[in-house]
């Protein structure tokens, strides 16, 4: 089997999966004029996930780039599941910084396509979960049951996971400083998550547009959310302000950020479960974002366990107990929600002004 590896002239990392007990030919390319001089690399192994990396994968010590070509190749066999990363280096000054390769042995095949397919169902139904509350508030031309302090607070928690995406994806000197700091690692940020947070901002914005020219009755967001609001506001300032004077990092700002996120993610929900609950009702409150947010959610909780068996990498799951935690947050408020909607106060009537207390 044939596996390309196109190799260029800077500090990044290219992955290679391949499936286990299989024999593989690694084609490398390199993105520029072929050599003059042949040239001897050396794959120095710097990350494996087993205490001998003989034991995931068999690698040669050195391959040789032959006079006037831009292309070589190498075999691989892999025996057992697992990791191994490598530097690529070479004994000319010609082609420094190399790529990193990062060789990962996984179970199946089928299942690495199968975990894609799943990530990319539950990107496409978290997109979508943000447009049936926007066509209830338009078909209603109202905006009341839909509280007000949860729009604010998805609005900023959104803000603050735009700014790390794509600073994390676009600005090169970002993420040559997350590949110092982590030199065993990858960029954690992929097209898909600079398109979703930008997709969020932006359908958030749209709330706003019509909770500013909808019915709204007397709704407003209480001083409890403003001075959450302020606290995190002044968080994120303070801190572009610390990473602008150099008293921190740019990728610190940036982890700052994501921690502003994860604190909405895990308040955000409770507004609009207990004005539910005060008016008996979830009227004005779309059912079908729910829906999508649930499936969605359900799907990328899958997906971690899809991956972390294939990889035989428990720590996606266990190691990082933030991640899958929120996840698992947000499913159960779903399932609270569905709750409401389908148990609790089925008996919905015609929706009325709600005076909101904001003390």
């Amino acid at each position: 089997m044939y596996a390309c590896v196109p190799v260029c002239v800077s500090n990044c990392i290219r992955t290679l999966r391949i499936c286990w007990i299989s024999v593989y030919i690694v084609f490398l390319s390199f993105y520029s004029s072929p050599v003059q001089q042949p040239i001897v690399f050396y794959l120095n192994v710097t990350y494996t996930s087993e205490r001998n990396y003989s034991s995931i994968i068999t690698l040669p010590t050195q391959v040789l780039l032959p006079r006037h070509s831009s292309t070589v190749t190498f075999n691989v066999t892999s025996h057992n599941v697992g990791q191994v990363t490598t530097y690529l280096q070479c004994n000319c000054t010609e082609l420094q910084h190399l790529s990193r390769i990062r060789f990962m042995v996984i179970h199946s095949n089928v299942l690495a396509v199968i975990s894609q397919i799943v990530g990319w169902l539950y990107f496409l139904l978290w997109s979508l979960s943000f447009y049936p509350q926007a066509w209830e508030n338009w078909r209603r031309k109202s905006v009341i049951g839909l509280n007000f302090d949860f729009l604010a607070l998805n609005l900023t928690g959104f803000i603050a996971y735009t700014v790390f995406n794509v600073s994390l994806f676009w600005v090169p000197f970002i993420q040559e400083e997350f590949l110092k700091r982590n030199p065993k690692g990858i960029n954690p940020v992929s097209s898909n998550d600079v398109f979703f947070s930008l997709h969020a901002v932006l359908l958030c914005l749209v709330y706003f547009c019509q909770a500013a020219i909808y019915k709204r009755g007397d709704q407003k967001i209480s001083w409890t959310a403003v001075f959450l609001l302020l606290v995190g506001w002044t968080f994120a300032l303070v801190t572009l302000v610390l990473a602008a004077a150099k008293q921190i990092t740019w990728l610190d700002f940036l982890y700052y950020c994501s921690y502003i996120k994860l604190a909405v993610t895990l308040i955000k929900y409770v507004p609009q479960a207990f004005m539910n609950y005060r008016r008996q009702s979830t009227e004005g409150w779309s059912i079908g974002g729910v829906l999508m947010d649930f499936s969605g959610g359900i799907l990328s909780i899958l997906q971690m366990f899809l991956q972390s068996y294939n990889n035989n990498e428990w720590k996606l799951v266990f190691g990082d107990p933030t991640k899958f935690g929120l996840g698992a947050f947000s499913v159960i408020f779903d399932i609270l929600f569905l709750t409401q909607h389908y148990c609790l106060y089925r008996k919905t009537t015609p929706y009325e002004a709600f005076v909101q207390d904001t003390n």
